[in-house]
């Protein structure tokens, strides 16, 4: 029996994009988010979930358009990135995909050497074509560093709500 990757399906344009089950905590509506002097244009800023102080990455701005369109069906996937915790802006998310570990196609085998560096896979289901990404690319460690946003994931462990 093939055994089948489970994926939190989202949608950026008209594409779909997924990230492994086990390495998101939960969607939510998009907060307030507080601005962060300094930080690449990507980095949206920081929100307060339940007490941990969270970076907000607008995922399309990171693949590179040039602007988000904010829309009421906007969420949040909150990842767990070596951790801590990383939010993602996408365009909407709604559902958990099974694909068979036989209908994945590797990206050197799609894609030209560093063309889509953040892609792990394409995956083919019920005639359409999930690109399967890779969380450590796209939140890399250093630019959250650089932001200064890496000292604020390690005090969101101390920090409590009142």
């Amino acid at each position: 029996m093939d055994k089948e990757l489970q994926i939190v399906g989202f949608q950026i344009g008209a594409e779909t994009f997924g990230l492994p089950i086990a390495a998101v905590r939960e969607i939510i509506r998009v907060p307030d988010i507080t601005a962060v002097p300094n930080v690449p244009d990507h980095i949206v800023g920081v929100i307060n979930l339940r007490g941990k102080i969270v970076p907000v990455i607008d995922l399309p701005k990171r693949f590179g358009a040039a602007s988000s369109v904010r829309s009421a069906k906007n969420r949040i996937v909150v990842v767990e990135l070596d951790g801590r915790w990383v939010g993602l802006i996408v365009h909407s998310a709604s559902e958990v995909l099974r694909v068979p570990q036989s209908k994945i196609e590797n990206p050197q085998d799609v894609f030209s050497e560093s063309s889509l560096d953040y892609v792990s896979g394409v995956g083919k289901l019920n005639g359409r074509l999930v690109i399967l990404l890779d969380l450590q690319k796209i939140a890399r460690r250093g630019e959250l560093r650089n932001a200064g946003l890496h000292e604020q994931f390690a005090a969101a462990s101390t920090v409590t709500v009142v």
